[in-house]
């Protein structure tokens, strides 16, 4: 076993890396961009390294930087987590040239999984299935439009290189595929450097799932059984479940011997997931699913695999790099309960899951599991941290596993009801609703559930009266602990010659509302609100819901859902600069990719005006109203969260 390992990578996965890595006696060198200079896997290690500046191509993606600092170190090998540097073929090379060890598989393995059109043409040569398409090396705009009419509306294209989503689009009618060949290319290159796509068959009623494989250096391999990844929203995975729901034994096996097959098919070693999409429209049948693609790293999944199986693949990755064989045969992986993964991010789920930023000013998980339920959480951040704009909005993956699939998916629920996060928009409200769904409760999942149901999985009821007389409540610091010593504070409601009561302003979204709360002898509190709400009496503050106080704000929690109330203060000059209706401001920082219209131009509502790219997805910003552009930001401009896009011209004037 090693003695000491670098971590190539930043988050959740570094510090997940890091638990692992000490139970088994391994001391780890964490390295960190500019942003990341107080982070929690920085803490967590045995040593630290400042690698560059925040952006990921001065810092996590410096292949030499990282090298360096093994070896300044004297670590040993390199574990590259998921994302950034983990499926780089060159990178592996440059690892071992420098005499280190890169935890995972070879470069050529790498290489020969890397890009999707190669792949499946390896995998038809291995007789692994795989989707109907064209995977070939020309990339003409002609001869893809004239592969996709034979292939058949709908089709999908898809980058070659990377994952996540990114760069893929589906096609309904021909006359479409050019803008969405060219959408794709845009991200492709933007995520991966390379535009090149391949094009294949929609299935009608897809779903995900894929098998996790391991191999190791003598030229074993063995699965440890499939992850249901098919509750999706832009092709990027939300929730993860492991075993698939209704997974019969004859797909398991076919299945999962076509992914060892695969595996072995390059002399795979380390953790890897051999990805399928099935057919789900008549059911599920051992002829219907096709490979996709491999992923040659540890998948951000990966949890609910361990759940099920009770085996730590980090550990299997640190000592089949070491050079020991497979701690288990395939007969000795068992597979018990099931277990559900649900991905909290920093987004707006309402507004087309837009990644957002912000400070945590809290965060607070549930402290143990239902009865009967095993729970973690895999985080990389903690009360105070700040989600900044240059990686992934991952707050935290919530992990539970019980004895069958209601009883984990009621676990799951528990657990997203318990979570609190205030400081930015988050997806919790949203993952409750969708482990709520009936659908998604009966196992009835394909990748295009949550775009059908989009509109009421996003769907927030406004605050009700009791929920906006605890934000008043919280706001006033009511019921608030009374400074130690003082008799005086102690008495809550006590004035002398009438009730005790303190005004209030809040505002939850355009709604500004006033309130007024009074104290009461006996430690209760009646909040009166103005119309159109009612007059809340006597509440008793053990009864009310869970708030947080953060500044200028608080946050209510209704079960998962967060409602968030502006505190003005009033002392303070009132903030105008974005109540002008004439412009349109970016939801995000981001990139100008792209501008569809200039000053001068008449537009009309929902007309598509520019693409902003930020996260390395593509986000296109529409008018929200008919009008004449005045101004509109310039092409390759970089913007912050509330920069003005485009202004409009005032009634009457050009």
């Amino acid at each position: 076993m090693f003695g000491k390992i670098l971590i190539a990578n930043r988050g959740e996965i570094a510090c997940r890396v890091i638990r692992t890595a000490r139970r088994l006696g391994v001391r780890t060198v964490a390295v960190y961009s500019d942003a990341d200079a107080r982070a929690l896997h920085v803490e967590m290690a045995d040593e630290a390294v400042h690698i560059g500046a925040s952006p990921v191509g001065e810092s996590y993606l410096r292949g030499d930087k990282i090298i360096a600092a093994a070896l300044a170190t004297s670590a040993q090998a390199i574990h590259p987590g998921y994302g950034f540097l983990s499926e780089n073929p060159d990178f592996v090379d440059q690892v071992v040239a420098a005499g280190l060890v890169f935890i995972g598989p070879s470069a050529a393995s790498i290489r020969a999984m890397g890009l999707k059109d190669a792949a499946k043409r390896l995998m038809e040569k291995a007789g692994v299935p795989v989707v109907p398409g064209y995977h070939g090396e020309a990339q003409e705009i002609v001869l893809l439009a004239s592969k996709a009419r034979e292939i058949g509306y709908p089709v999908l294209i898809k980058a070659r290189a990377g994952g996540g989503g990114k760069g893929m689009r589906r096609v309904d009618h021909p006359d479409d595929f050019s803008e969405a060949l060219s959408s794709a290319r845009r991200e492709a290159k933007a995520a991966f450097g390379d535009d090149r796509v391949l094009v294949e068959k929609y299935v009608d009623k897809p779903r995900h799932i894929e098998v996790q494989v391991f191999g190791d250096n003598f030229g074993d391999a063995v699965h440890l059984y499939e992850r249901d990844c098919s509750a999706q929203r832009r092709h990027q995975k939300v929730i993860e479940e492991a075993p698939a729901p209704g997974m019969t034994p004859a797909l398991r096996k076919a299945m999962t011997d076509a992914a060892v097959k695969a595996a072995k098919a390059i002399n795979y070693s380390g953790a890897g997931t051999i990805e399928f999409i099935v057919d789900a429209s008549q059911g599920l049948k051992p002829d219907g699913f096709w490979f996709m693609e491999m992923n040659t790293r540890l998948q951000v999944e990966h949890p609910v695999t361990e759940m099920v199986t009770g085996v730590d693949l980090v550990e299997w990755q640190l000592r089949v790099a070491s050079g020991e064989k497979l701690p288990k045969a395939q007969d000795e992986i068992a597979l018990v309960g099931h277990a559900f993964e649900a991905r909290l991010y920093a987004e707006d789920a309402a507004k087309g899951f837009l990644p957002a930023t912000g400070t945590l000013h809290h965060l607070k998980f549930p402290d143990a599991a239902p009865e009967g339920a095993a729970m973690r959480i895999e985080t990389g951040v903690r009360a105070g941290d700040a989600i900044s704009p240059f990686y992934d909005p991952m707050i935290a993956k919530l992990v539970v596993h019980a004895r069958d699939r209601a009883a984990a998916l009621a676990a799951l629920g528990d657990a997203l009801a318990r979570t609190e996060v205030a400081g930015s928009t988050v997806n919790t409200a949203f993952l409750a609703a969708l482990a709520a769904d009936a659908d998604f409760a009966a196992g009835d999942v394909d990748t295009g559930l949550i775009g059908r149901h989009q509109e009421t999985l996003t769907e927030v009821p406004a605050p009700s009266d009791e929920t906006i007389a605890a934000a008043a409540l919280a706001a006033t610091d009511a019921g608030a602990p009374s400074a130690a010593g003082d008799p005086w504070s102690a008495l809550s409601g006590y004035a002398h010659f009438h009730t005790l009561g303190r005004r209030t302003r809040l505002r939850h979204g355009e709604e500004n509302i006033l309130a007024r709360v009074s104290a009461r002898p006996d430690g209760r509190f009646q909040v009166a609100l103005e119309a159109p709400h009612d007059a809340i009496n006597s509440h008793d503050l053990r009864n009310l819901p869970r708030s947080a106080r953060w500044p200028g704000h608080v946050t209510v929690f209704e079960g998962a859902v967060g409602y968030t109330f502006a505190v003005p203060d009033p002392l303070a000059k009132a903030d105008v600069a974005g109540a002008a209706s004439g412009s349109l401001r970016a939801p995000m920082p981001g990139l100008v990719k792209l501008v569809r219209a200039a000053a001068g131009d008449a537009v009309i509502k929902g007309q598509p005006l520019l693409i902003l790219e930020a996260m390395k997805m593509e986000h296109t910003i529409a008018a929200p109203h008919d009008g004449v552009i005045a101004e509109i930001a310039a092409e390759g401009a970089q913007v912050s969260d509330g920069t003005v896009l485009v202004r409009f011209a005032e009634d009457g004037q050009g």
